[in-house]
C-alpha cells in the first residue's frame, strides 16, 4: 500500500513516459533543408529517409508521410482496391465489406478502415505477446469466411504471432496490413517488422523509438503499389502541365524539414533499441520477488524493440478496481495493488506512467461492433458473466491488471531504480 508521505523523493524534473531523445544530427540536416530552401514535400531529406528505411527494415519501397495515421489509411485504402476495385464517387475502398483488426491497440490503428467504410470486427488478444490471438482470428473467420482483410499490430514493440497469422491469412485468401508504428527496429526471426504485411505502416511520431516530432512510412515491396500512394499522398495529381485530378487526394505527404529530423535519428535507432532493452531488463529483475510480470515476448522468435516497458499484476495481488469511462476508484489493501495506485504513485514523484491502451472492443465509438475471442464469438464477457467464472476475455484483463512505466531512454540506472522502489511500496 503506497504511503502519500513516503520518504521517496520526487524527481526535480519531470521523467516521462517516452520522450523525444535529440543528438544534434537533426539540427544539421534541418539546416541543410532551410540553406537549399526545400521547405516542402520534396527535397534530399525525404529521398534519404527513404533509402534508409527500406535498407534498414528489408523492403522494395518506401513512401514517406506525414503520419503513421496517413500511412496505415494509405495502406487499408490500397488493400480495398486492391480487393474490390476502385469505389464509385463518394464511397469509400473498403465500403460494405469488414475488415479482422487487433483490438488491445491505439485506435489510429483501426480508424483508416473506418476512414474507408468498412465495417471493424475485433479479435482478442493473447497472453503470450499481447497480441492479436491466432485462435481467436481462426474463430473468426469460420464466423465470417468472406473477410480478406486483417489489420495486424506489434503492441509495444513486441512482435506478435506472425507465422501463425499469415498461415492463417493465407490458408483464408486475405491481405494483411501490417501496423509497425511502434515496433521499428524489432524483429521476427531475424526479419525486421514492418516487411510482412501486403502492406505495412511505421510511424515517426514524437513518442516513438526514433522521431521526426511527426511523420510516418507507407512500406511495400511493389513498385506499382509504392508510385500509387505517392499520388494519392500528392492530391492524386495527375502527369500534366495543369493540376489535374481524377481520383480523391489526400495532403499527406511528409515535409523535406521533419525528414531531416528523422534523418538524424535514422544514426541511433540500434543505440535507442539498446537502451530501452536496458531499461526493461533493469525493471525485470528490480521486480523479482513482486506478483508482476513484464508484458512478455518469445525469446526464440523475437528480437522487440523494448519501446514501453509494462507490467502485469497478479491477478491474487489485486486490489479491488472499478474504473469508468475516465475516472477511476481503488480500495488500497495491504500487501495488494492495481494499475491505478502504482499510476497515482509514479505520478507523486513526478513521473509519468499510463493505463495498457483500453481496447476497442471497451470504446464507446466500438463498443456495438463484433468481437471474437479464442473461447466464443460474440461480444465482451459481460459483468455478470465475469462476475459467475472470474473470466474476463484477455484484453481488457491485461487492460484491468497492466501498466506502462516510464520507459523514457535518458533515463538513469538511479532513476529507474526510484521507479522499481515506487512500484514495491505499493505492494507493502
Amino acid at each position: 500500500m503506497f504511503k502519500k508521505d513516503t520518504k521517496i523523493k520526487p524527481f526535480e524534473s519531470k521523467l516521462w513516459l517516452a520522450s523525444p531523445t535529440m543528438h544534434g544530427e537533426e539540427l544539421k540536416y534541418m539546416q541543410e533543408a532551410y540553406e537549399t530552401n526545400w521547405m516542402s514535400t520534396v527535397g534530399a531529406n525525404i529521398n534519404e529517409v527513404e533509402r534508409i528505411t527500406c535498407e534498414k527494415i528489408g523492403c522494395g519501397y518506401s513512401v514517406a508521410l506525414a503520419s503513421g495515421t496517413a500511412a496505415l489509411h494509405m495502406a487499408i485504402k490500397l488493400a480495398g482496391e486492391r480487393l474490390y476495385g476502385q469505389p464509385t464517387a463518394g464511397h469509400g475502398a473498403l465500403e460494405g465489406h469488414k475488415a479482422f483488426c487487433s483490438d488491445m491497440t491505439f485506435d489510429a490503428t483501426v480508424n483508416p478502415v473506418a476512414y474507408e467504410g468498412g465495417e471493424l470486427i475485433f479479435i482478442d488478444t493473447e497472453y503470450d505477446t499481447w497480441n492479436m490471438d491466432p485462435v481467436a482470428l481462426e474463430k473468426a473467420f469460420e464466423l465470417y469466411p468472406d473477410v480478406k482483410l486483417v489489420v495486424l499490430v506489434h503492441l509495444y514493440g513486441t512482435p506478435g504471432k506472425v507465422d501463425e497469422i499469415r498461415a492463417i491469412c493465407d490458408k483464408h485468401g486475405a491481405l494483411i496490413v501490417e501496423d509497425a508504428a511502434e515496433s521499428l527496429g524489432a524483429s521476427y526471426k531475424g526479419k525486421q517488422t514492418g516487411s510482412f504485411g501486403d502492406f505495412n505502416a511505421i510511424s515517426f511520431n514524437g513518442n516513438k523509438i526514433i522521431t521526426g516530432s511527426a511523420g510516418g512510412m507507407f512500406l511495400t515491396d511493389n513498385k506499382d503499389d509504392a508510385n500509387k500512394v505517392r499520388k494519392w499522398s500528392t492530391q492524386s495529381r495527375e502527369d500534366a502541365a495543369w493540376y489535374q485530378h481524377e481520383e480523391l487526394g489526400y495532403n499527406y505527404r511528409m515535409s523535406n524539414v521533419i525528414a531531416g529530423v528523422v534523418r538524424g535519428q535514422y544514426l541511433y535507432l540500434e543505440e535507442h533499441i539498446a537502451q530501452k532493452k536496458e531499461i526493461y531488463m533493469r525493471y525485470k529483475k528490480g521486480f523479482k520477488g513482486l506478483p508482476v510480470q513484464m508484458n512478455p515476448y518469445d525469446e526464440s522468435k523475437s528480437e522487440p524493440n523494448f519501446w514501453l516497458s509494462c507490467i502485469i499484476i497478479n491477478k491474487d495481488a489485486m486490489c479491488r478496481q472499478v474504473r469508468g469511462e475516465k475516472d477511476a476508484l481503488y480500495i488500497p489493501e495491504a500487501g495488494k495493488s492495481c494499475p491505478t495506485e502504482i499510476l497515482e504513485a509514479i505520478a507523486l514523484i513526478n513521473a509519468e506512467g499510463r493505463p495498457i491502451w483500453k481496447p476497442m472492443h471497451m470504446q464507446p465509438i466500438y463498443r456495438m461492433n463484433p468481437f471474437i475471442t479464442a473461447n466464443g464469438s460474440g461480444r465482451a464477457r459481460s459483468n455478470a458473466y465475469i462476475k459467475e467464472t472470474g473470466m474476463m476475455d484477455v484484453g481488457a484483463d491485461i487492460f484491468e491488471r497492466g501498466l506502462c512505466l516510464p520507459s523514457d531512454n535518458k533515463m538513469t540506472i538511479e532513476q529507474i531504480d526510484v521507479i522499481i522502489e515506487t512500484v514495491r511500496e505499493c505492494f507493502k
